[in-house]
């Protein structure tokens, strides 16, 4: 119906929705176990998340002082331990059903958006039984760029068929997507922000609890009429 207003939000995946890097961190350590080059500590890998694979994997081949030509084979190995099993340690964060179901009931559209791959995140959100929540996921890999580019986040938006978006996520690289594609951004600080101040994150709102994230939301979404 032309002039109907269709609300989205859009959410990032590790670090928002989910607590990913447990599972993420015994793929990294499988991967560098096969071939000897020791461990590395979750608190770590936690602060390696959210540009992708790749660079996951640039940043673990830096930390071991290991041949950067070995990236392109260890993307390969860690995504075959990573794809065997993504959620045997991986969780929603506390209030996320809730949340999402609050979401549905109220109307709002709702996507993913995330540089993780689409099949794994896709299979995650099934296995963690919030995946019919979402009318689209757009991954790392399913468009030829990644966030912060914009584009990942508005094809979100274009698929739900939005005509208004707010964007929620937990890091510095959905701030800049968030603001380059013009939305509103609300930051979950409870993710994998590398900041040490959370104040030094671009954002229009915040919160640490998704029981206040519902109202956060709306807010947000008004301020846009």
């Amino acid at each position: 119906m032309e002039g109907r207003r269709v609300k989205a939000i859009i959410f990032d995946l590790d670090g928002t929705l989910i607590d990913s890097a447990p599972d993420i961190h015994a793929a990294v350590n499988r991967t560098l176990a096969e071939t000897g080059d020791g461990e590395l500590p979750l608190d770590t890998i936690r602060g390696f998340i959210g540009n992708g694979v790749p660079v996951l994997i640039e940043r673990v081949i830096a930390a071991r002082g290991l041949d950067p030509a070995r990236q392109a084979a260890m993307v390969d190995t860690f995504m075959r331990h990573y794809e065997a099993d993504p959620a045997t340690l991986t969780t929603l964060f506390p209030g996320v059903k809730d949340a999402v179901e609050q979401f549905r009931d109220e109307g709002w559209a709702m996507g993913v958006c995330t540089n993780k791959p689409e099949a794994v995140s896709r299979a995650i959100l099934d296995r963690l039984g919030i995946g019919s929540f979402f009318g689209t996921v757009v991954g790392g890999d399913t468009l030829d760029v990644k966030k912060p580019d914009p584009a990942v986040a508005l094809a979100v938006k274009e698929r739900l068929g939005a005509t208004v978006a707010v964007y929620v996520g937990d890091s510095e690289i959905d701030a800049e997507c968030a603001w380059k594609a013009g939305m509103r951004f609300a930051l979950f600080t409870e993710g994998y922000h590398r900041a040490d101040d959370v104040d030094d994150i671009p954002q229009d709102a915040r919160f640490s609890d998704f029981d206040v994230a519902v109202a956060i939301v709306a807010r947000l979404a008004d301020e846009l009429r």
